[in-house]
């Protein structure tokens, strides 16, 4: 039987790509109709050549935008020399981007990972180790706190913690060691630690919940709260940290600096997938050799990639842009308040916008700014996104902000 001629990608449409999906791809995601073939700094175009602005920059991904040149500039000079040795070497690169980043975060030791959820679980198994041959926890009892309404990522063992039933339901059985109180109570969380506890784990803004800040003094409370108790405090700033706040970590708005820190997203520079767990000395130092790696991580590319991101924010251009372009972003909503915008939440160049429900849910209203020539996206209900590069200039943000008024002034 002879084999059907494919069309080439490059001379498909949109449509025939989005078709070309549906048999092939897992349908774990529900993308909005658009398929992007190129992409520079805020803008990424299509393959029929229409535009469009990034508002919501691969969930914090590309925070220095699309291809920023230091970072492909880096890219392109390791790949010409060596891109994977695996931890059973060492590497040229890896010294460095440890150390500048333990720096940057005034923390002592890094473990080098790759994705987000990596860096969950390595800094669960971390707190895990801590807890039994340091705290003294008996073996196999150790539990770790969390929050309700948590995003730590979606492996077997993180969504046994979510309250997430789309990300939980047919997962089961879920590992146990945790539990669970809300977030931005600090009597329920003091309730819930006891002996055993090795770790508090939270988000110090909840982005999938749709961009939740706890009140001023949560954060200085769990760290008061963990120090009394005799706990770590872990802070995953995988999607708030690294500028997005206007900070270099979302933590440093109250002044609290967490036992360990995880980081990802930004991290990669929006090329290669990097993350890591950072942290104390005395917490980190508790791994051997063999009891935890991974082939990938710390790889020569991804500490390459890595020390190109962290110079850039070592300059403090990001954090001082998100913070001055987020009172225009804060602005900008506020003015829209009563005008289709029922609430709002943000903090540097993060945004979470509840809709009125009446005027269409988070998806139809994302798929509006499509039409609009801006890219967003939702969360729950009728609650969308915002979270651009932090390369945006304002004449750009003004401009989607705009796109979202025509849009919720059709509804």
């Amino acid at each position: 039987m002879t084999a059907p001629t494919r069309v080439p990608v490059r001379t498909r449409t949109s449509a025939d790509l989005i078709r070309a999906e549906e048999p092939v791809l897992a349908h774990n995601y529900h993308p909005l109709p658009v398929v992007v073939a190129r992409a520079e700094g805020t803008w990424v175009e299509d393959v029929e050549g229409r535009r469009y602005l990034d508002m919501l920059a691969g969930y914090s991904a590309l925070n220095f935008g699309h291809r920023h040149p230091a970072l492909v500039e880096a890219a392109h000079a390791q790949l010409d020399r060596l891109t994977l040795t695996s931890r059973a070497f060492h590497n040229d690169r890896l010294a460095e981007f440890a150390e500048r980043l333990a720096q940057l975060t005034g923390q002592d030791m890094v473990l080098p990972m790759n994705t987000g959820a990596e860096a969950v679980e390595s800094g669960i198994k971390v707190a895990r180790k801590w807890a039994y041959d340091v705290k003294g926890v008996p073996a196999d009892r150790a539990t770790i706190v969390v929050a309700a309404d948590n995003f730590h990522g979606r492996t077997t063992t993180i969504v046994s913690f979510s309250t997430d039933e789309t990300a939980r339901a047919g997962f089961g059985p879920f590992t146990p060691g945790f539990r669970v109180v809300p977030y931005n109570d600090l009597a329920a969380l003091e309730a819930a630690v006891d002996e055993t506890t090795a770790a508090v784990l939270i988000e110090p803004i909840q982005g999938e919940a749709g961009v939740v800040i706890p009140d001023e003094g949560y954060l200085t409370g769990v760290r008061e709260l963990t120090h009394r108790e005799g706990c770590l405090f872990i802070a995953d700033e995988i999607q708030s940290g690294l500028g997005r706040t206007g900070r270099t970590l979302a933590v440093e708005h109250e002044g609290v600096v967490p036992d360990v820190l995880l980081l990802g997203k930004a991290l990669g520079g929006g090329i290669v997938p990097v993350s890591a767990v950072v942290g104390r000395r005395d917490v980190l130092g508790v791994l051997r050799p063999g009891e935890h790696g991974s082939t990938f991580g710390g790889n020569p590319l991804a500490a390459a990639v890595g020390t190109a991101v962290v110079e850039l924010l070592e300059t403090g251009e990001f954090q001082r842009r998100a913070a001055e372009l987020g009172a225009v972003l804060r602005d900008g909503l506020a003015d829209l308040v009563g005008k289709g915008v029922i609430g709002f939440r943000s903090r540097g160049l993060w945004a979470g916008v509840d809709i009125d429900p009446a005027l269409g849910t988070g998806r139809e209203i994302s798929q509006g700014l499509l039409g609009e020539g801006v890219l967003a996206k939702d969360t729950h209900g009728s609650t969308i996104r915002l979270a651009p590069p932090l390369t945006i200039t304002e004449a750009e943000l003004v401009s989607a902000l705009g796109a979202l008024a025509r849009v919720l002034g059709r509804g």
